[in-house]
């Protein structure tokens, strides 16, 4: 039961966590960058087809 509040054992632990939540974080960031920016380009062509016919007539 002790183990988990033991000083020595936790504290190795640590760092190895805390890189892996911030490498975590920056590829969940990345992924959505990404994602806000297919959904832009996607807005914009949309966008763009509505604007070219409508000078067309």
């Amino acid at each position: 039961m002790n183990e988990k509040t033991a000083g020595s054992r936790g504290k190795p632990a640590r760092p190895g966590r805390d890189d892996r939540l911030k490498a975590a974080l920056k590829a969940n960031m990345a992924r959505r960058k990404a994602q806000a920016r297919a959904r832009s380009a996607d807005r914009d062509d949309k966008s763009g087809e509505t604007g070219d016919t409508k000078a067309e007539d």
